[in-house]
C-alpha cells in the first residue's frame, strides 16, 4: 500500500487552498449548509475552524488523491457509487472505446447495442420467485430519483389505462427515502429532506419501518418485521382500493441512518401487496449490485418486486445511469392505439450509450472477479473490526448488512438518548476523521463504512481506527465547547 500522505510537493498546498478558493466563489455544493465551508465557527461553534473541502485532483482505486498530495480513503463509495474503486481501468476502456463510436443518441425511435445489451443483461440477473412472471422490460433514466419517479408514475398510469380512477395514492415506510425530486420526496419520510417542500408534495400514506433498531425489548428483528407487517396490513384493508404501489428499500434504510431489518418483511410485504392487487416497487438505488452480501437485496427474501429501481453502482460509480425493471404485464398495459396511454416519460439522455457501456463493464466485472465471493470475506473482516464498538460508551448499536457497516452514536450508549443535534456530534466526527485521511460522510450522528469493495485490509485498519478516533474527538470536543 502506498503511504497515507506523501511528501507534499512544490506549491501543493497552495495549489489545493487555490481550487478552494475557486470552489467556493463559483460552486454551490449539493446537500450542504455553505456557511459551514465559509464562515469560520458556523459549523461547530468552535469559532476557529471551517469543515474542510476536500479538492481532490484524482482517484486511485479506494484512495482520493488531493491537489496537495493528501490521499483520503473514500469509504462511502461517494454517495455509495463506485463499487470496484476510483479509476478502474476497465470501465474506463469501456467508456473511450464507446467514445470513439457513438456518445449519444435519442433513444425514442431509433436504438443501439449498448442499450440492448444492458437491458438483457440486467434482466438475465434480476431476482427471480417461482411461479411469479419475471421482469422483461428495462426502462432507462438518469439518475436514482428519476427512476423512482419512473416506477411511481408507471403504476399509476396502468391502473388508469384499465379504467381505474380510485388508485392515486403510493405507501412507503417510515423513515425511507427514495430521492429528492417532487415525486421522490413525496414517498420519503425524513424531515430534513422533506419538510420544507411539504406544501408541493403529493400525500403518500406510511406504513411502519421494520426497522431492527426500533425493537422493544425482547422482541427479535424478525419478530419487528412481523409487527411492522401487521401495520402494512392494516393500511392495506383501510386503503387498497385507493393505492397503486408500495415503494421501499429492501432491507437497509440507507439515508434513513443505515437502519437495517430482517428479510422476512419483504416476503409479507410481497404476499400483501398480492393479496390487495397493489405493485410492489423495490428501491434497490443503494443495496443493489453486491452492496448487503447478494447481488441484490431481494434475494434474500426469496422476493421479485414488480418494479425493480437500479442506479447508482450500476455503472460501478463511472457515469449517471438509472434502469427501472418492469413485468411484460405492466408494459402490455401501455400498448394502444392511443398516445395518451402510451408511457410518455422522457429524459433527453435516456440510455445514454457511455453509461450503458460503463454498466456492461461494471456487470463483467461482477462476473469475471467473483465479486460477491469476494465481498463475503471483506465483510467479514469489517465485521471483526467492528465489533469491537460494541463496548464503546457512547455506541449504542453496531449493524452490518453485508459491506455497509454502522455505528448509532447516542448519549452513554442509550438507545432512547440521543445526543442533543445542536452538538453536532456526526459532524464533528466527520472533520476528525477527514483530518486523519478518511471520508465519512454521518448521517445525523450515525456514521458508517460503505467502501468500494477493492479496499484491503491496511485500509480497512486505518478505517476502523480512524473511526474510533473520530467518534472520541467528537465527543471531547462537544464536551469542551459545552
Amino acid at each position: 500500500m502506498q503511504p497515507l500522505n506523501p511528501p507534499m510537493i512544490a506549491n501543493a498546498g497552495s495549489d489545493a487552498d487555490a481550487w478552494r478558493a475557486r470552489d467556493l466563489a463559483v460552486l454551490w455544493h449539493p446537500c450542504t449548509q455553505m456557511r459551514e465551508h465559509v464562515d469560520h465557527g458556523a459549523a461547530l461553534g468552535s469559532g476557529d475552524d471551517t469543515l474542510p473541502l476536500l479538492a481532490v485532483a484524482r482517484g486511485e482505486g479506494a484512495w482520493l488523491v488531493g491537489h496537495d498530495g493528501r490521499r483520503t480513503l473514500d469509504a462511502i463509495s461517494s454517495w455509495w457509487t463506485n463499487l470496484f474503486g476510483h479509476a478502474e481501468p476497465r470501465i474506463a476502456d469501456a467508456i473511450a472505446r464507446q467514445a470513439r463510436t457513438l456518445e449519444h443518441v435519442i433513444l425514442a425511435g431509433v436504438s443501439h447495442v449498448p442499450a440492448v445489451e444492458l437491458a438483457e443483461k440486467l434482466l438475465a440477473i434480476a431476482p427471480r420467485q417461482a411461479g411469479r412472471e419475471p421482469l422483461a422490460k428495462v426502462f432507462y433514466a438518469d439518475n436514482g430519483s428519476a427512476g423512482v419517479e419512473v416506477a411511481l408514475k408507471m403504476t399509476f398510469h396502468w391502473f388508469r389505462n384499465r379504467g381505474v380512477e380510485g388508485r392515486t395514492k403510493f405507501i412507503a415506510l417510515d423513515n425511507g427515502y427514495h430521492g429528492e425530486t417532487l415525486g421522490a420526496l413525496a414517498v420519503g419520510d425524513i424531515p430534513l429532506y422533506r419538510r420544507v417542500y411539504a406544501p408541493l408534495l403529493a400525500q403518500a400514506l406510511f406504513a411502519p419501518s421494520p426497522d431492527a433498531y426500533l425493537c422493544e425489548p425482547g422482541e427479535s428483528p424478525a419478530d419487528r418485521a412481523r409487527r411492522a407487517a401487521d401495520g402494512l396490513r392494516d393500511l392495506l384493508e383501510r386503503h387498497g382500493g385507493e393505492v397503486c404501489a408500495l415503494i421501499l428499500e429492501p432491507r437497509v434504510q440507507c439515508a434513513g441512518g443505515m437502519r437495517m431489518h430482517d428479510p422476512l418483511y419483504l416476503k409479507l410485504a410481497r404476499e400483501l401487496c398480492d393479496a390487495h392487487g397493489v405493485f410492489l416497487i423495490a428501491d434497490e438505488i443503494a443495496v443493489g449490485f453486491g452492496r448487503t452480501g447478494t447481488l441484490f437485496a431481494s434475494e434474500q427474501s426469496g422476493v421479485q418486486p414488480d418494479l425493480l429501481c437500479l442506479s447508482k453502482g450500476l455503472t460501478g460509480g463511472a457515469l449517471p445511469l438509472a434502469a427501472v425493471l418492469a413485468t411484460q404485464s405492466i408494459y402490455d398495459g401501455f400498448l394502444d392505439d392511443s398516445r395518451e396511454k402510451a408511457f410518455l416519460h422522457s429524459h433527453s439522455y435516456t440510455g445514454n450509450p457511455l453509461a450503458c457501456a460503463a454498466a456492461l463493464a461494471s456487470l463483467d466485472i461482477i462476473e469475471r472477479d467473483d465479486v460477491i465471493a469476494r465481498n463475503r470475506a471483506t465483510s467479514a473482516r469489517m465485521t471483526g473490526l467492528a465489533a469491537p464498538f460494541a463496548d464503546h460508551p457512547h455506541v449504542a448499536d453496531v449493524r452490518q448488512a453485508g459491506m455497509i457497516v454502522a455505528f448509532e452514536l447516542t448519549r452513554g450508549g442509550d438507545r432512547r438518548t440521543p445526543f442533543d443535534p445542536a452538538l453536532r456530534i456526526g459532524l464533528r466526527a466527520y472533520r476528525a476523521a477527514l483530518q486523519r485521511g478518511v471520508l465519512l460522510r454521518p448521517l445525523g450522528d450515525v456514521l458508517y463504512w460503505m467502501p468500494p469493495y477493492c479496499v484491503d485490509d491496511d485500509a480497512l485498519q486505518l478505517l476502523a481506527r480512524t473511526t474510533r478516533e473520530a467518534i472520541d474527538h467528537a465527543i471531547d470536543e462537544a464536551a469542551a465547547c459545552a
